[in-house]
């Protein structure tokens, strides 16, 4: 429990009347008794407007800034305990992290950040720590896992408050380790803070949210944020592209040099560079077989049956970020195979049938190239782009289909509420004019049952875009929809089809 005194004295912010806080909270929806409940602006309306409410359901005090405060002094009668606190939004998480006992500093922690991989990759780091004897905490896109418990994971990072909250309880029940994916987004915003990684890692950079970020190098430089004294203690860096060079440079200079290390699989390692590189790899039937040696000749060996050479960048980046951390090399499991839901996941063999969250130009070029050597028969994509984000992806997004597979399928993703039809054609636009056969069909549900039922049993089909997710949102609407279901059902009618009985 915490008095409000004293997050007045840390946050910088002026405390009015005595409160003692053992919860905090920026949902109006969901406010425990005792709750200090965070009222911050939003978008369209500041979180102020909601302070009766929280009162009402068992805040004892609201933390605000200067316009919350006018706010809540107009609308309420009478007014609880403030804390007022310019920037609140900024300051959210070292106040939730006061009232929680600071958890992070109990942890060994662990974040990944990049436009693609930072799923697998944390899933995959988190399979290692758990096999050599950790407890740990995963918090990303797909769920959030806590000593073997799962929940829904509503935002890849949670908010402040959230955050702190989520830190406590792991460590409540015994928690050694966190794993998380850090969004540019919540980089931006200052989600995570206050808390200080112990190891970041950097996957990858390419064009994606530029809706929020505008530019690259807005993009860029929000992932780059992560690695700077306040957020990280040490880096590993994969710096096969130009941006992740770019940033292992800038990270020598943020951070201590001898604490950022190199990951070079398709480059040589920079002149100078402490890290690892690729021996060898052994790409066998069930699985491929990684060694990585070090600037000091040290060898880490470890195999991952996850198909395509961005799983192979994915494993080694959780391998040397657990050395890094910790794990010693001899300790390293000799198999690095989590199950990612929506993550390459495999449905069915004949035809087979493989769902993956691939939403970009990268993602979506690697993934078909990944199952284009497996693939006897065609490669057939089933895709879409989401409305309301970067509409300068999608007729890249297109072309990648047009050019890499043998069939493409354009539908609808999630349109929120743009118009379907306009999405649907920035995608066709770049896919029409390739060698694949190129399809539109409105109708996710009806665009996969169509790909599953005209397959050949040596076909490969790939339902791209959607991943994990369940819930599609179409104008305002929340609809039920999983890929993963929704290919089932198909191949279940395909099952009872005569014609395929007696192929």
């Amino acid at each position: 429990m915490t008095e409000l005194a004293r997050l007045a004295e840390i946050s910088g912010g002026k405390s009015v009347g005595g409160a003692t806080i053992t919860e905090v909270t920026s949902d109006s929806r969901a406010v425990p008794a005792g709750a200090l409940f965070a009222a911050v602006p939003g978008l369209h309306v500041h979180g102020a407007t909601f302070a009766q409410g929280a009162v009402a359901s068992g805040a004892v005090a609201i933390a605000t800034d200067a316009e919350g405060e006018q706010i809540i002094t107009e609308q309420m009668s009478t007014v609880p305990p403030l804390l007022v606190v310019p920037d609140i939004a900024a300051r959210l998480g070292e106040i939730a992290a006061e009232v929680y006992g600071n958890p992070a500093q109990s942890l060994t922690s662990f974040a990944i950040t990049g436009t693609n991989g930072k799923t697998t990759t944390a899933f995959m780091l988190d399979d290692i720590l758990n096999k050599v004897g950790r407890t740990t905490g995963l918090i990303g896109t797909v769920a959030v896992r806590l000593a073997g418990s799962e929940i829904p994971a509503a935002l890849t990072t949670p908010m402040p408050s959230d955050l702190q909250r989520v830190l406590a309880d792991l460590v409540s029940r015994g928690g050694t380790d966190l794993v998380m994916e850090a969004s540019s987004h919540a980089l931006a915003q200052g989600r995570t803070d206050p808390v200080c990684f112990s190891v970041a890692g950097f996957t990858n950079l390419t064009q994606d949210h530029l809706d929020f970020h505008h530019t690259l190098e807005n993009y860029f430089e929000a992932k780059a944020s992560l690695f700077t004294p306040m957020r990280c203690e040490k880096a590993v860096i994969c710096t096969d592209d130009e941006w992740g060079l770019r940033l292992w440079h800038l990270s020598r200079t943020t951070l201590r040099p001898e604490n950022v290390y190199a990951l070079a699989l398709t480059s040589p390692l920079p002149d100078g560079a402490q890290g690892w590189d690729l021996a060898e790899i052994e790409e066998r039937p069930e699985a491929t077989a990684i060694d990585l040696v070090s600037h000091a000749g040290q060898h880490l060996r470890f195999s991952t049956s996850l198909p395509g050479k961005f799983n192979v960048a994915n494993a080694a980046l959780a391998a040397t970020m657990a050395v890094v951390g910790g794990v010693s090399a001899a300790e390293l499991p000799e198999a690095v195979d989590p199950k990612v839901p929506g993550r390459m996941e495999s449905i069915s063999s004949r035809p087979r049938v493989i769902v993956d969250f691939a939403h970009n130009t990268d993602a979506l070029a690697k993934a078909i190239t990944a199952l284009r050597p497996t693939t006897r028969g065609r490669l057939i994509v089933v895709t879409g782009s989401a409305g309301e984000r970067d509409k300068g992806k999608r007729p890249a997004m297109g072309a990648t289909v047009g050019r890499l597979a043998d069939v493409g399928i354009i539908t609808d993703d999630d349109p929120h509420d743009e118009d379907p039809g306009v999405i649907r054609a920035g995608v066709l636009s770049g896919a029409k004019g390739h060698s694949a056969q190129i399809e539109e069909i409105a109708d996710r549900r009806l665009a996969i049952r169509e790909a599953i039922l005209r397959a050949h049993p040596d076909d490969t089909i790939l339902l791209a875009g959607r991943g994990h997710e369940t819930i599609q949102e179409v104008a305002g609407q929340k609809i039920e929809l999983d890929d993963r279901v929704e290919a089932r059902r198909a191949l279940a009618e395909r099952d009872v089809d005569p014609e395929e009985k007696t192929e």
